[in-house]
């Protein structure tokens, strides 16, 4: 049976690491580090992502604000609200809560967020850092499984590395930062059109599933003994639960726990990292700022 990586209890060693670290600027500056996240409209599921991502930053000592606008506000006018954050010296990491409306060029929002400030780690340039494996802010879901993987004590230099889905937001990062030195796996990426994909997982020391499709990966294309790192975060109906469905991931977790050697619940994995690497972000925005 597979060991299960507790993604929560890792992710609060590290904002109690981030708290220490948000505690000594404010000795030094006379100030916290700053967070600014806008909310657009009322979507369910980003007001509760910002709220889960206002509470951490608050308990390790960041100063966050939500800046919540109408659905109906304008692209002039959101990036008008970027630009004066952009200009605030006393804000250290802005973060635009996706996904936005249809009429809003997503992109264009993205880049106008200053690269010094960009949380999210989305910003072209610093994308551009991250391929080029220079030091960066890096997108939260690839560096907080990248610290899972330390802190796990999974080893991945000269390691096979396999990510399943080539996403901006988390399969291409997570194929650069796998790369990088220190780090030193060798990365095989794949998605919907790979051929002969359970050939492809079956290799892998270290499988990373961020496809987007509930409980895809099966017991039959990992290797045993393999590290599964499961990023996906899917409804599916259960008349048996009062909500009427249940979470789960991309990963058969049950089957695959029969044959991996390490594993990651969904909830409780990857989620939690991830936030933790929004403070981590928002703290080293602050320092590098401050410097």
């Amino acid at each position: 049976m597979a060991q299960t990586i507790d993604g929560t209890a890792i992710a609060a060693a590290v904002r109690a690491d981030v708290a220490e670290g948000a505690a000594a600027f404010r000795a030094q500056h006379g100030r916290a580090p700053a967070l600014r996240v806008v909310l657009v409209g009322d979507h369910p599921a980003s007001q509760s992502y910002v709220r889960a991502k206002a509470r951490a930053a608050g308990e390790a000592g960041i100063d966050a604000e939500t800046l919540a606008r109408p659905a109906d506000l304008s692209q002039a006018d959101l990036l008008a609200l970027i630009a004066g954050l952009n200009a605030d010296d006393a804000v250290d990491g802005i973060l635009v809560q996706l996904p936005l409306a249809d009429a809003v060029d997503e992109g264009a929002v993205i880049r106008a967020i200053d690269p010094a400030k960009d949380v999210d780690g989305f910003h072209p340039e610093n994308v551009g850092r991250l391929v080029l494996g220079e030091p960066t802010l890096e997108p939260c879901t690839p560096a907080g499984i990248v610290e899972m993987l330390r802190r796990s004590g999974v080893e991945t230099a000269g390691a096979h590395a396999v990510v399943l889905g080539r996403s901006n937001i988390v399969g291409k990062p997570m194929a650069s930062l796998l790369l990088r030195r220190g780090i030193d796996a060798t990365v095989t990426v794949c998605h919907s059109r790979t051929r002969d994909l359970a050939e492809i997982t079956r290799q892998a020391d270290v499988l990373i599933a961020a496809i987007g499709r509930a409980e895809f990966v099966t017991a039959d294309m990992v290797r045993p003994g393999a590290t599964v790192i499961d990023v996906g975060i899917n409804r599916v109906e259960d008349a048996t639960r009062e909500r009427g469905y249940r979470l789960v991931g991309d990963v058969d977790f049950q089957a695959v726990s029969e044959v991996a050697g390490a594993i990651t619940p969904v909830p409780g994995g990857v989620g939690p990292m991830t936030i933790a690497m929004l403070l981590q972000n928002t703290l080293e925005a602050a320092r590098r700022r401050a410097r």
